[in-house]
């Protein structure tokens, strides 16, 4: 039993060390400041320019009549094989740089093609709108919950 206790307490300590998985951001929504810096996310976007150099790759998309572009830091992911006009998806944290421009520094940067970009879109739109709805019920269900006690 006692092996079990430390066990658990070690497994819980090494959880606490593992980053977070990364919740899916549109680049536009990122690159209109909607999304925190030290924020961990996922993206998806057209890679259009890589520096080695100095391990800086552009991600871009173009929406509702705009064009968006997003820096992303690939120090943590090289050696990177960049093919330029390919679909890339981006796991990485949120950071800004002077003048509060959004950057991502990638942990995994892995390239999408052959992934139905629009379909993807349209699973995040679902997905989003069934954690709102789960939301709202486990909400409405404390609220009844405190009125019966």
């Amino acid at each position: 039993m006692r092996e079990r206790e430390e066990t658990g307490q070690l497994w819980r300590k090494e959880k606490k060390m593992l980053p977070k998985p990364g919740v899916f951001h549109f680049l536009w929504e990122i690159c209109s400041g909607a999304v925190d810096e030290g924020s961990t996310v996922r993206t998806f976007g057209r890679l259009t320019n890589y520096d080695a150099r100095i391990s800086e790759a552009a991600l871009s998309v173009h929406h509702n009549s705009n064009d968006y572009r997003l820096q992303v830091l690939t120090s943590l992911v090289e050696p990177f094989e960049a093919r330029i006009g390919t679909e890339y998806m981006a796991l990485g944290e949120m950071e800004s740089t002077t003048g509060n421009v959004p950057v991502i520094q990638a942990r995994l940067l892995i390239d999408a093609d052959g992934v139905d970009l629009p379909l993807l879109e349209h699973a995040i739109q679902e997905q989003r709108k069934y954690f709102q709805q789960r939301d709202r019920s486990a909400l409405e269900t404390k609220r009844t919950d405190r009125r019966d006690v």
